[in-house]
């Protein structure tokens, strides 16, 4: 079982964060500081509706969460799968090693498609990815 004890210590700190945001609606004002970019520059940050996808996600309303922040639910699914994939290797008692092996232009064409994300949610064409 000792094993287990980070891939279960991660699962509690996450669920206890998910749990936190589906008690305390992020719909309703005065509950968390707003966003500092769209506060200083009116624009959508990628994050933007970030906290009410996950309200939607822990409440099981997928589509509501989609239309508050779709990249923060592909977040959360790729978290899911990676935190599976680290808990079966755990009990197995396998040595964690990614299926896919990160090289550097996955991290950079993770950042344009969330500079991509933010562009078009600011402009009318993606008024429907707008928190």
């Amino acid at each position: 079982m000792p094993r287990l004890a980070a891939p279960l210590g991660s699962l509690a700190a996450v669920g206890a964060a998910f749990v936190y945001v589906a008690a305390v609606d992020p719909n309703q004002p005065g509950h968390y500081p707003p966003c500092p970019f769209l506060a200083a520059t009116g624009l959508y940050c990628p994050a933007c509706g970030g906290l009410r996808s996950a309200h939607a996600v822990a409440h099981g309303d997928v589509a509501t969460a989609l239309g508050a922040n779709a990249a923060a639910v592909l977040l959360f699914a790729v978290l899911a799968l990676g935190w599976l994939y680290w808990s079966v290797r755990a009990a197995g008692a396998r040595p964690f090693a990614f299926p896919v092996r990160p090289r550097v232009w996955h991290a950079w064409a993770a950042g344009v498609l969330l500079a991509a994300f933010t562009v078009v949610r600011n402009t009318p064409l993606g008024a429907a990815l707008t928190p």
